[in-house]
């Protein structure tokens, strides 16, 4: 098994305003393509994690590219989402670590929507995991969420219940997986990778 990690935003622009907050900018990409200015100048992630960054790794390395599932942790838990929800055929696996689950109803999506892809709201649809499920439906795999209980983000930015719900109403299969005690951060993805890796790998 291969696995890549992208990064979570371009580096380098140095675009005005591109470090003045943690959840908009650098290191806060949210793997949507951006269509308003500046940010449409380089915050492409979606189109990076699709297709640039899957040729490269094709090119370089000894890998099947017909056999490839995708998972993240909160921005990149939605990210991974998001992907393999609108790419099922090249993204045939997918989970994730506390991700947002609708960046249409939480402060974080809400900002980087606006942010990067301006105040129409029909175009966020493209970029919410559970508005994306009502749209589009899922056939793969079950889609596997880790979810801490703890988790300082839960109820203001996560809200797993959406994802659910949505789910629950498109008859597709979810398996959450709360875990008692854990919060957000590297110790809860630390106890628990090796599940998601050998999800990965059945799946495959």
């Amino acid at each position: 098994m291969a696995i890549v990690v992208p990064d979570t935003s371009p580096r380098g622009l140095e675009l005005p305003g591109e470090g003045d907050s943690y959840d908009f900018g650098l290191g806060a990409g949210f793997y949507i393509d951006a269509t308003t200015a500046p940010w449409s100048l380089g915050y492409r992630m979606y189109s990076y994690v699709t297709q640039e960054l899957p040729a490269e790794v094709a090119a370089s390395f000894p890998v099947d590219p017909d056999r490839v599932g995708i998972f993240g942790h909160s921005m990149g838990g939605h990210g991974a989402l998001t992907i393999a929800l609108k790419n099922p055929r090249q993204f045939k696996s997918v989970s994730a670590f506390a991700p947002i689950a609708s960046t249409m109803n939480c402060p974080w999506g809400q900002k980087a929507l606006t942010g990067y892809l301006g105040a129409d709201r029909t175009r966020w649809r493209e970029y919410d995991a559970a508005a994306l499920i009502e749209d589009r439906g899922w056939t793969g795999p079950p889609i596997v969420v880790d979810q801490g209980t703890n988790d300082q983000f839960l109820a203001s930015q996560l809200k797993p219940e959406l994802l659910e719900d949505a789910c629950e109403r498109a008859g597709v299969s979810l398996d959450i997986r709360r875990r008692e005690g854990y919060d957000h951060s590297y110790y809860f993805i630390a106890s628990f990778i090796e599940h998601h890796l050998r999800l990965h790998a059945g799946n495959l």
